[in-house]
């Protein structure tokens, strides 16, 4: 099988990734292999390859967006899927299912977590394996180019919503307008809510109005009014104090991020009037349920670029630089 490998960490203009041929694994207890068709780009993958966060080792397999066709079982798998069906894998590969986390539905929180494409191979191959109980049905209305953006950007970007306490008819701030933003804000236009979106990018600034939004601007510029709820999706801790001076007394700011800048010293007044300030870590499975069951209805529409799958590090690259509106999907 082929696949696009990380043999050492180092900046994205390097082509980091090699194309290997390796074995084609069979699957194990619980595990499926999949036909790989479509893998969804990541910032993770960018933080991956550029070294900000260490998978526990190396070469490894980016790609935790996967669409892919079940092409063999493991034992035990047959219960929970069957051979031919389109699934798709998402970041979370695995939890222990015994912690006080995973037995409150926690799961993104399991010490033991392992994650697709970091701790696991990952899609940016033609073929891999994935736990059964894990990978999750996709509706027929979407492509597999359609379908690869909701696996991570989507979900993660719903349950981005949910921890800023989002509520219908409110006003919300997307702070970053890339893969993951031009997703949440579908769900938050669902909801009725009115949207402002803070971007470097004139381009992105375009693609947000585009989408629904009712101002877009730079976050040194002031919106229409106070945030009711606001999401950060850039990982620039800097952003965090400017945030929290749009954001009224008690409403809440989430961070969509697995790696940021350092967040700098900033004055009490600006988290003072019960405002909250919370991560987003990972996502649950039940997170990836619930958004995909929404996202035909809405319907979600993800814009994509798509590249093969030998160009992943060009993908890198232009995702690096802000050349792309939506997210990029390699083509497998």
């Amino acid at each position: 099988m082929k696949a696009m490998r990380l043999h050492e960490p180092g900046p994205a203009e390097g082509k980091r990734l090699q194309l290997t041929e390796i074995p084609t694994l069979m699957p194990g207890p619980g595990q499926v292999r999949l036909r790989v068709r479509a893998c969804g780009v990541c910032h993770t993958d960018l933080h991956t390859v550029e070294g900000e966060i260490h998978p526990p080792h190396l070469p490894i397999t980016p790609g935790h967006q996967v669409v892919g066709i079940v092409e063999a079982l493991g034992d035990g798998a047959a219960g929970t899927l069957k051979l031919g069906q389109r699934v798709g894998v998402p970041w979370l590969h695995s939890a222990c299912g015994a912690c006080e986390f995973c037995r409150r539905g926690q799961e993104n929180l399991c010490a033991k977590a392992q994650f697709t494409g970091f701790h696991v191979n990952g899609g940016y191959a033609d073929s891999m394996l994935a736990q059964a109980a894990y990978s999750l049905p996709l509706p027929e209305e979407l492509s597999n180019e359609q379908a690869a953006p909701l696996l991570c950007a989507g979900i993660i970007g719903y349950r981005s919503l949910r921890q800023a306490d989002l509520q219908a008819g409110e006003t919300l701030g997307l702070v970053g307008f890339g893969a993951s933003a031009h997703l949440a804000i579908q769900v938050a236009r669902h909801w009725d809510c009115t949207v402002y979106a803070f971007t470097r990018s004139l381009e992105h600034r375009r693609h947000a109005l585009e989408l629904g939004a009712a101002w877009a601007g730079g976050i040194e510029d002031e919106a229409p009014r106070q945030l009711d709820r606001a999401v950060i999706f850039a990982p620039a801790g800097n952003l965090v104090p400017l945030t929290l001076e749009k954001l009224r007394p008690a409403g809440t700011l989430a961070i969509n991020a697995i790696h940021m800048t350092p967040i700098p010293e900033m004055p009490y007044a600006l988290i003072y009037g019960e405002r909250t300030l919370r991560s987003v870590a990972n996502a649950t499975y039940q997170d990836g349920v619930e958004f995909l069951r929404l996202a035909p209805e809405i319907p979600i529409r993800s814009t994509v670029a798509v590249y093969a799958l030998e160009d992943a590090n060009l993908a890198l690259l232009d995702m690096k630089h802000s050349r792309i509106n939506g997210e990029a999907v390699l083509k497998v």
